[in-house]
């Protein structure tokens, strides 16, 4: 094989250069923006609570693991996406790990449609959780066979406080409350003036795996827990969310209330995107300063 000379090794040299860096992966800086920033999770857990606010994405694109569904996207030219949860408990847990370890949000918003607990919230209107409490954890006091059940007089358990049985643990005679993220909760506070359905208000927001229509079971957790409306998610995703670190708010609207016998109207779960919305709005603008 004849020689190679330096003039040709200098051109092959440079030549293979040029084809490692075409290879090598931008690094974040040289991506776009909205790519290198950690994205805002909004969750729903039903099509009726996520298909609006996804409609409203920009550059959408959609991923699926299992059944749940996500679309990434940017609002304002800041990446947000909407979570499809599933309804219950454990989906919502199970939805908020899958977000947080595949796209690292730097927060998380949980939205939707609740029940009411305050006879003195209607339809439409808005809770923006304070905290969110778990409505699922109690111990049962003893009763012999044939003596009925009595869920008045059930224990509230905090799973979260004890290491062993939270049954015996006398610190852990409470229930499990996750409260809001200040900033999150400041940006929600912001926009309340522009929405105009229905009153807005702070309160808690209690969660569980039940459907409750006991007016009396409702009005103790109302009275004991501070709870303003329950549904089936958001204290799960909250507690999901404070041990792996993720800023965290509830918002929930007013879609029935047993307790002053408004009937259920599916079209809240609109008007509550479209809070949301602003929420996101709001927010994103205060990362931006």
């Amino acid at each position: 094989m004849a020689g190679i000379g330096r003039t040709d090794f200098f051109r092959l040299r440079t030549s293979s250069f040029v084809l490692v860096l075409l290879l090598v992966p931008l690094p974040a800086s040289a991506q776009s923006p909205a790519a290198a920033l950690r994205p805002v999770i909004v969750q729903g857990a039903m099509q009726i609570e996520t298909e609006k606010l996804a409609g409203r994405l920009e550059h959408v694109k959609v991923e699926r693991v299992g059944d749940w569904t996500f679309w990434s996207g940017t609002i304002d030219g800041y990446p947000v996406i909407v979570s499809k949860t599933l309804k219950g408990m454990s989906s919502a847990a199970a939805a908020t790990v899958l977000a947080v370890e595949r796209f690292r949000p730097l927060a998380i918003i949980n939205q939707g449609t609740a029940g009411g607990h305050d006879p003195r919230l209607r339809l439409y209107d808005i809770v923006l959780g304070t905290s969110a409490v778990n409505l699922g954890a109690f111990r049962s006091r003893y009763r012999a066979a044939g003596s009925g059940s009595n869920p008045l007089d059930w224990r509230p358990m905090d799973l979260t406080a004890a290491d062993g049985s939270a049954a015996n643990d006398p610190n852990a005679r409470r229930a499990a409350r996750f409260e809001a993220d200040g900033p999150l909760l400041d940006a929600a506070r912001s926009v309340t003036k522009t929405y105009t359905r229905g009153k807005v208000v702070e309160g808690a927001i209690g969660s569980s795996d039940m459907w409750n229509d006991e007016v009396d079971l409702i009005a103790r957790f109302h009275t004991e827990f501070g709870t303003a409306v329950e549904e089936m998610e958001t204290a799960s995703a909250a507690q999901i969310a404070k041990l792996l670190s993720v800023p965290f708010l509830g918002i929930r609207v007013v879609s029935d209330n047993i307790t002053n016998g408004d009937a259920y109207d599916p079209k809240t779960s609109e008007a509550c995107e479209d809070f949301v919305y602003d929420v996101v709005k709001a927010y994103v603008r205060t990362l931006k300063r």
